[in-house]
């Protein structure tokens, strides 16, 4: 990858990563076809969608001064400015083959449209002046079908609202009843603080920033000479937001891989490049080195295929872990991070030194239900409880595990059996010998404070777990009531290590597995369980290959229970980071009167014991 410090190491990056999708566009422009997997949305869609996806960076592109780039790509910039012009010219046109089709009612082709949109907005010389009227007509037909379908409650309503910003804009009749109607669904999902949801109260993930604060944030810019108070105020917001949401992330940059849509990768920073570009009271140097530090950590993974496009999946190509939304093309919304493209090399952006953010080791994020821990290591976990999402494609481990990590992400289930289950820092549960195992799905009652989650669920039918989740300095204790009508095994799945790092391969001799503790030392880091409390047998699960999003081929230390009906208390220290270590200092954890007292060096942590079961 090649050095990323100025505006113009930024062009040359987008165009070296957009370079292998020239030869698949169609004839006409309007279609990019790029793979043969599918979504729901159906192929053409599909099609339009890997079109749409590449404006996120082109727009901001073409919008900046590209004179300082050599003059062959100066000359691959006006290359791409003809064919994305010609595109859209063809998809709006109803009487070309290569037509979008009409919108409909939750259409994905709303989706889309904001990429087209913001390519418009900050491109017109581009995308608008060279047009004929006709062609100017079809655009303006094309997207006003918007505002005569339904559009789902949540960040789809901006998309509504960016074409009707367009048209005002362009001087274009718009609907101003369909703007206010959608901005209100999206005031309606503010919680305060900096923090949204995306229209379901109970979900907070990376939705929150790279759509609600990003699409506000491009509002704000357009619109800030028009209602300058509003703006103002999503411009304070996402100055709110950010102290929170930094800690999602470790000081070089690198996200803690969390929820769904996590296929786009790189924009999980798109929301830092909004702050930058509508100049959100955030320390610019700040912005800059998140952004740049995540571009730089996602160049060097192998993200892209041999013929160098961008693939479904996290840190390698993996459609397990992907949604039903996810099509060929999908993963180039990650491009939305591009968008400080848009700025002049003399932006403040660009002109500042890159400063790492200073982040709190341990930080209680009450919106999103989360701790959030920076290790000494670097390490970075996320703590969440009482999540909510709907089904998108193994949801339960997107958002239901007791941490996630961004040394050793999270894997996905591929089955039913504790091997194909891969149940990473999660408690499975099967009725003893069935071997059919289960993580939970949702909270019936949750707690988060400084220093603990407290989560009460249905682990399966007819047992019921309260889970306590204790963060140390390096670690965590995590303490289970069990109310169980039958006899069963629990497994406590700690983290998953990557038993290879390139051709270097663990060794049994790297491994430990007693009655008690499965831990792992190997150069490439360490990671271990152990049993604190309750009748525990320590071992070393190995999960089928392909279910951790970061890792092709992991072990998972668990701690295993049969357990007999009745009630039962349990206690197991987890531990993991990219460091090798030997002779870990373990807790100590006593289970008595009503109270759970962790001690873990000189510190004593006493909490309320069991409380809702």
């Amino acid at each position: 990858m090649r050095e990323l410090r100025t505006r113009d190491d930024m062009a040359m990056l987008l165009l070296d990563w957009i370079r292998p999708l020239k030869e698949h566009y169609s004839r006409g422009g309007a279609q990019l076809i790029i793979g043969n997997t599918s979504a729901h949305y159906g192929e053409g869609s599909i099609r339009m969608e890997g079109y749409s996806r590449v404006l996120w960076g082109l727009g901001p592109l073409f919008a900046g001064d590209n004179e300082g780039l050599p003059k062959e790509q100066r000359q691959e910039i006006e290359a791409w400015q003809e064919l994305t012009r010609r595109g859209l010219i063809h998809g709006t046109d109803p009487a070309h083959e290569e037509y979008w089709q009409d919108v409909w009612d939750f259409d994905q082709k709303m989706v889309e449209m904001a990429a087209v949109v913001n390519a418009l907005l900050l491109a017109p010389h581009v995308f608008w002046d060279p047009l004929t009227d006709r062609q100017r007509e079809n655009v303006d037909c094309w997207l006003n079908q918007i505002n005569s379908h339904k559009v789902h409650a949540n960040n789809w309503r901006f998309f509504r609202v960016l074409v009707n910003v367009l048209f005002l804009k362009l001087g274009l009749p718009h609907s101003e009843a369909c703007r206010k109607d959608d901005l209100e669904v999206v005031e309606r999902c503010y919680e305060g603080e900096g923090w949204y949801f995306d229209g379901h109260p109970g979900q907070k993930d990376y939705y929150i920033p790279f759509a609600m604060h990003y699409y506000g944030l491009i509002y704000a810019e357009q619109m800030k000479e028009r209602e300058p108070e509003y703006c103002g105020r999503l411009r304070e917001r996402a100055a709110q937001f950010y102290p929170d949401f930094i800690h999602w992330f470790d000081r070089e940059g690198r996200e803690v891989p969390y929820g769904r849509s996590l296929t786009y990768r790189f924009a999980h920073s798109a929301a830092f490049a909004a702050m930058a570009f509508a100049g959100a009271d955030v320390p610019m140097g700040e912005l800059k080195a998140l952004i740049l530090g995540n571009l730089r950590y996602w160049g060097s993974q192998p993200i892209f295929d041999k013929g160098g496009i961008l693939t479904i999946g996290y840190q390698y190509p993996n459609l397990i872990m992907s949604e039903r939304y996810n099509g060929p093309g999908s993963p180039y919304w990650s491009f939305k991070t591009f968008l400080v493209l848009a700025l002049s090399g003399e932006h403040p952006f660009w002109k500042s030194p890159e400063e790492k953010p200073v982040l709190n080791r341990k930080r209680l994020l009450g919106h999103p239900n989360m701790i959030a821990v920076h290790e000494e290591s670097g390490h970075t976990l996320l703590y969440p409880t009482g999540q909510k999402s709907g089904n998108f494609g193994n949801t339960e481990a997107k958002y239901q595990k007791f941490v996630y990590s961004n040394r050793f992400g999270f894997s996905i289930s591929r089955g039913t059996e504790l091997e194909d289950g891969a149940f990473d820092n999660t408690l499975a549960g099967t009725e003893a010998g069935d071997n059919f195992w289960r993580m939970r799905r949702e909270a019936e009652q949750f707690e988060v404070t400084e220093n603990c989650t407290r989560t009460l669920y249905g682990l399966m039918p007819g047992v019921r777990v309260e889970s306590l989740v204790i963060p140390l300095d390096k670690g965590h204790v995590r303490v289970h009531f069990v109310r169980t009508t039958k006899r069963i095994e629990l497994a406590d799945g700690g983290f998953a290590i990557p038993a290879e790092d390139g051709l270097r391969r663990m060794e049994p001799s790297m491994t430990e597995q007693t009655g008690e503790r499965a831990c792992c030392s190997f150069p490439w880091g360490n990671a271990g369980a152990v049993c604190l409390s309750g009748n525990g047998r320590a071992r070393l699960v190995t999960p089928f290959p392909n279910t951790n999003l970061m890792y092709g081929i992991t072990l998972i230390p668990t701690i295993c229970y049969e357990l007999e009906p009745g009630e039962h208390c349990i206690a197991d220290y987890f531990y993991g980071d990219g460091m090798e270590r030997e002779g870990e200092e373990l807790p100590a954890a006593d289970l008595s009167d009503g109270f759970i007292r962790i001690r873990h060096g000189e510190r004593v942590l006493e909490l309320e014991g069991k409380r809702w079961l």
